[in-house]
């Protein structure tokens, strides 16, 4: 959940702050008061020993709160865990973040983009993304009945395409923030998707939308796919691309580049939406990515550009 911590004018604190200056109070008396800062990203963690994120606290001018899949805010009868303290520069630089350092940016990133993760991406796309998936699910060619997993799931769109179709959809996310906002009822497991929980052979396909530039060692996950995917599985990964044809390319370019962030801003978190248009840079070639899954151990494989190539999608069969 986003809950909303003081403005910086002066004036008392908001839901999100409140109920953690007092949560504090009640645990440990004799702390001191938090000193907020207005370029900082607040992520609250209570509940079991796990010490899940329950939500987030944010400074972002707006009053309005927000939970994440309609959650109440937690109450003084929770265990309160810590407060983790992020700088948003973690994803909001020029530079963009590698190794851990990716890893912990996009994690807290995609927690804090949940509630209106679905909104803003349905508004920047033309509701286009709901047809890249469908398409995506279609091109897995799977019969019915297929167990299939979902990685770096967000809010499980890519679930509701394919229980839509028949399968048997699992879900997978490192975002908790992201699975507490799903919407497609699939069973779900927050994990590193490069490092499943699975065993060797165990499901009949994989899909996966827009998080393969999200990942720190893509080889690596394409192996891990070759190792949980059973023979003949299917696999469909569907992310952002580059149009061939100039004037698309220019074109894309300058809506991502410079309108989408402003949407984000509007509507979420403008530096997440600055960032996410930057990280097609992460991706290699289309001719890389289909070596890679050829020496992970699939055959068949395919590179598609959809809508021109604003985004693409990569197909294979398991050997």
């Amino acid at each position: 959940m986003i809950l909303q911590v003081p403005d910086g004018s002066g004036n008392d604190l908001l839901p999100g702050a409140v109920w953690y200056e007092n949560a504090l109070a009640a645990e440990s008396p004799d702390r001191p008061p938090v000193v907020w800062s207005p370029d900082d990203l607040y992520i609250l963690y209570t509940g079991g020993t796990t010490g899940m994120p329950k939500g987030v606290l944010w400074r972002n001018g707006d009053a309005n709160v927000e939970c994440f899949g309609g959650s109440a805010a937690p109450t003084l009868a929770e265990r309160l865990v810590s407060l983790a303290v992020v700088s948003k520069r973690a994803w909001d630089s020029e530079a963009l973040p590698q190794g851990d350092d990716k890893v912990t940016a996009v994690r807290q990133m995609f927690d804090a983009i949940a509630p209106r993760y679905d909104l803003v991406n349905r508004i920047m796309t033309f509701r286009l993304d709901v047809r890249w998936r469908r398409k995506t699910v279609k091109l897995l060619a799977l019969p019915e009945g297929s167990t299939v997993i979902d990685l770096a799931s967000g809010t499980g769109d890519l679930c509701l395409d394919l229980a839509r179709a028949g399968h048997r959809p699992l879900s997978f996310d490192l975002s908790f923030g992201m699975l507490a906002a799903d919407r497609s009822g699939a069973p779900r497991v927050q994990a590193d998707i490069l490092r499943l929980p699975l065993s060797a052979d165990s499901v009949d396909g994989a899909t996966c939308g827009f998080a393969l530039r999200n990942l720190v060692e893509l080889p690596r996950f394409f192996d891990e796919l070759g190792r949980v995917v059973r023979p003949g599985g299917r696999i469909a990964l569907l992310d952002v691309g580059v149009p061939r044809n100039r004037l698309i390319r220019t074109g894309n370019n300058l809506y991502f580049g410079k309108v989408v962030p402003k949407i984000g801003g509007l509507l979420s978190d403008g530096a997440a939406y600055r960032y996410l248009p930057k990280s097609v840079a992460y991706l290699p070639s289309p001719q890389r990515m289909l070596s890679d899954l050829r020496a992970a151990g699939f055959t068949e494989v395919k590179h598609l550009q959809l809508s021109g190539g604003i985004t693409q999608l990569l197909l294979g069969t398991r050997s």
